[in-house]
């Protein structure tokens, strides 16, 4: 395969072609495949928003793939055998102070039970299938253990200084004599360790290697436990799965990055070619900056697929092409994307791209059923006859309920303050303080709401009281509504509100403040 452009991330969605159709003919002018699209990320903590986006990329690119007669595959790589770096602010002292060293796969869970990398990756993966995301799960102890890198791990060991060299040249750093690629498992500590390989042997699968820290020598096989250090870990994996495309972040692609070191050594190493690199931005939470479970900034994809349908956050993704930052939103701004999502039309690609099977869609924009169940106090057989009401038809009554409880959820964890409402079963304290103007115009809309069910015909009819001659204005006029309905001076949009509160209801309401 030739070397492509990182730069080639092609054009977002909304043009002739989108980045991933793009992308997936460039991978595929190499051949007929069959391609392995492979993605790979630690379990070292909370997987969050921003780690989606690496899978979704090559889901989306193994989709295209398919799309265009292609045999694809997507691979993804749980690193848990990197050792725990420090103890993170979401784990116990008492239990972890004494850990860090040790391979992520033989750790505890947090709090004390199960296992480290499965009680962080386990909701991970349920949220990936929610997500319609279909891949082959490889925990690299599986990967090492199975023997499948021993070929690469002896590779690496017999060019140690050809591979020491590129780093050197490719870093700008120097590596001590006694540096090597593998990094053992002390037999002894637990702990995945610096060493000094003293002999090897392919055919028997063993290494013999002396501890930096001990100065202990010890014989092991491969699978027993150790890796090869991040930079050749990654192009040794490339050569012994065939991997054809990868998705990663921008900081492995700065110059004398991972990338770079990374292509080299699978040409003058693992005599391969490198995967199509697709480069991607961060997802940033707004606000906040760059999401980091080490921060405390994070959004768990779990709750937020219990406030949005999963094509909903599929589309936050891929509607943009991988070069682009993406400051996420969980507020209003998400509402309007899934509402966006409701409206697109077939031709979207980046909304064929993050079709679920599972998704059904309701009919009714996430935002109005917001608004709706809080009316009808979240209970679907209320809310479905506000909803016939104001012209939803022939509501699926468990999608609808499915629905309203994402509603209530994203009220719950996410809504601003302006979008929670109480609606006011007598006119408000406040009412005597509107002007004669201001309930003048109550008493006329009142009239009106008694032959009014349609919810821009009576947005029409306040705005016509309010500039009438002897009428408040339209500003004053609507906050006259809002301060009887939920005393406020704004709330949601005010013919839709009427008409879902009942408009015959919100007369009497009005009529009553009238002649406060």
């Amino acid at each position: 395969m030739t070397e492509p452009s990182t730069k080639g991330n092609p054009p977002a969605s909304g043009g002739e072609t989108h980045w991933a159709d793009r992308a997936a003919r460039e991978i595929s002018a190499s051949g007929d495949g069959p391609f392995v699209v492979c993605t790979g990320i630690s379990p070292s903590g909370p997987f969050h928003v921003g780690h989606l986006r690496e899978i979704l990329t090559g889901d989306a690119v193994t989709r295209a793939l398919r799309d265009q007669g292609k045999d694809a595959r997507l691979l993804f790589i749980v690193d848990n055998l990197d050792p725990l770096r420090k103890v993170y602010p979401f784990l116990e002292p008492a239990i972890f102070a004494d850990k860090v060293g040790f391979p992520l796969v033989e750790l505890p869970g947090p709090s004390g039970e199960g296992r480290y990398d499965q009680h962080f990756l386990a909701p991970f993966l349920e949220a990936l299938e929610t997500l319609g995301v279909e891949a082959e799960i490889l925990p690299a102890s599986e990967l090492y253990g199975s023997g499948k890198m021993n070929d690469v791990v002896f590779t690496a060991l017999e060019q140690r200084d050809t591979v020491a060299r590129i780093l050197e040249e490719v870093t700008g750093k120097t590596l001590p004599a006694e540096w090597s690629p593998w990094n053992p498992r002390d037999p002894d500590s637990g702990r995945i360790c610096s060493a000094e390989v003293l002999d090897f042997d392919r055919g028997g699968g063993w290494i013999r290697f002396r501890v930096a820290d001990s100065g202990k020598e010890h014989t092991r096989q491969v699978a027993e436990g150790g890796k090869l250090t991040w930079r050749i870990d990654w192009p040794a994996r490339w050569k012994a799965l065939g991997v054809s495309v990868e998705p990663f972040g921008k900081d492995h692609a700065s110059r004398g990055g991972s990338y770079d070191s990374g292509k080299r050594l699978a040409r003058e190493v693992f005599d391969s070619e490198p995967p199509f690199p697709i480069v991607y931005e961060w997802i940033a939470l707004k606000g906040q900056g760059d999401m980091s479970a080490s921060r405390g900034n994070v959004l768990e994809p779990s709750l937020l697929l219990e406030t949005v349908p999963a094509e909903v956050l599929r589309y936050v993704v891929l509607r943009a092409r991988p070069t682009r930052a993406i400051r996420f939103d969980p507020g209003l701004p998400l509402l309007r994307v899934a509402d966006e999502v409701d409206r697109a039309d077939a031709g979207d690609r980046a909304l064929e791209l993050s079709r679920v099977a599972a998704v059904t869609p309701l009919g009714v924009p996430l935002g109005h059923l917001v608004l709706v169940g809080q009316i009808a106090d979240f209970d679907p057989a209320r809310a479905r006859e506000i909803l016939e009401r104001g012209g939803y038809r022939e509501l699926d009554p468990q999608n609808l309920a499915r629905r309203l409880e994402m509603a209530r959820r994203w009220l719950e964890h996410f809504a601003p303050e302006e979008v929670k409402i109480t609606i006011c079963q007598r006119p408000p304290a406040s009412v005597e303080h509107l002007s004669e103007a201001q309930k003048r115009l109550l008493g006329r809309l009142a009239e009106a709401l008694e032959s009014l069910e349609d919810p821009e015909a009576i947005q029409t009819t306040i705005r016509e009281l309010a500039t009438a001659d002897d009428g408040p204005g339209v500003g004053e006029a609507f906050k006259a509504v809002y301060r009887v309905l939920i005393d406020r001076d704004r709330g949601p949009r005010a013919g839709h509100f009427i008409a879902a509160l009942g408009p015959r209801k919100v007369a009497r309401l009005l009529a009553e403040a009238a002649g406060s």
